[in-house]
């Protein structure tokens, strides 16, 4: 797996813990000048040996050239068979065993797999881990222009292999996608609280009006984002955007909105596994 990351401190712990429990056999993880806490959490897992990490200093959010560069050091120095171009808000949620024994079905005249996301909505409730309070999610999610949320690519390893922006395309070699679905699907968190969507809403425009590499058609939805920032509109957004109670209530009832507590109830046991590794960890150490 490959992760650009940045200010994720809020759930990088869990994705981590979440996909290496679910066949995920090593991570390649690119941190973006993250300000918060995020790189003492990667620092936890590069000890451990199940992550290496990247400090990526730029400030023009050239994904592209960032996860193309890790998907081919996944390919070319780490043996990868398959590679899932992640960011820290996508879980990717094998229903039918794990990630590895799911792709491993996949016959080796395909070398790509679309794999459907789903927005969970932000609720009116604070405090607390957001993934454990957020377990609503949209039937059918579409973006900020009401278009269809397009599904993300994991794609066999390749060391000539190009991601492109966003992590939909994936081109380089053979590029036939398997044709039906897969027992895989991404249960995406991207409004976790207003504080975490402003920052990266600013962070995220800011950095793709630097970039010069990349085509106004890329990053539509988060330059629209940071206009409504600039315009001081965008907590009015945020909160049309809020589910209180009753419009959850609502929402299921038309069938809009799906209760979904796979992950909530999940991460128990992550958390009980990240004790006992740190507390094998301590154990490990030689006197001091």
């Amino acid at each position: 797996m490959t992760l650009l990351v940045q200010d994720e401190e809020d759930v990088l712990r869990e994705h981590l813990l979440f996909h290496l429990d679910r066949g995920v056999d090593f991570v390649i993880v690119t941190d973006n000048d993250s300000r918060d806490g995020t790189a003492d959490i990667l620092e936890e897992f590069r000890r451990s040996g199940e992550i290496r990490v990247i400090h990526e200093p730029a400030n023009d959010y050239a994904q592209r050239r960032w996860v193309t560069a890790m998907a081919r050091m996944a390919a070319a120095e780490h043996s990868a068979d398959w590679v899932i171009n992640s960011d820290a808000d996508e879980f990717w949620w094998p229903s039918d065993g794990d990630l590895k024994s799911v792709l491993a079905r996949v016959r080796s005249r395909y070398t790509q797999v679309a794999v459907p996301r789903y927005n969970f909505v932000p609720v009116a409730t604070t405090g607390g881990n957001p993934l454990s309070r957020m377990v609503v999610r949209e039937r059918s999610s579409v973006n900020v222009f009401g278009k269809p949320l397009p599904p993300k690519i994991c794609h066999r390893a390749d060391p000539d292999v190009t991601v492109e922006q966003g992590n939909h395309i994936v081109r380089g070699g053979s590029t036939r996608r398997y044709p039906r679905p897969l027992p895989i699907e991404i249960l995406h968190f991207p409004m976790r609280s207003f504080e975490q969507y402003r920052n990266r809403v600013v962070r995220g425009g800011q950095a793709y009006e630097r970039n010069e590499e990349v085509p106004r058609a890329f990053g539509a939805h988060w330059r629209t984002l940071y206009e409504r920032f600039k315009e001081g509109s965008l907590p009015e957004y945020w909160a049309e955007e809020v589910y209180d109670a009753g419009a959850i209530d609502r929402g299921v009832e038309e069938g809009r909105l799906v209760v979904d507590r796979r992950l909530a109830d999940a991460l128990p046991a992550l958390v009980r596994r990240l004790n006992h590794q740190m507390a094998e960890e301590r154990r490990s150490r030689p006197p001091a």
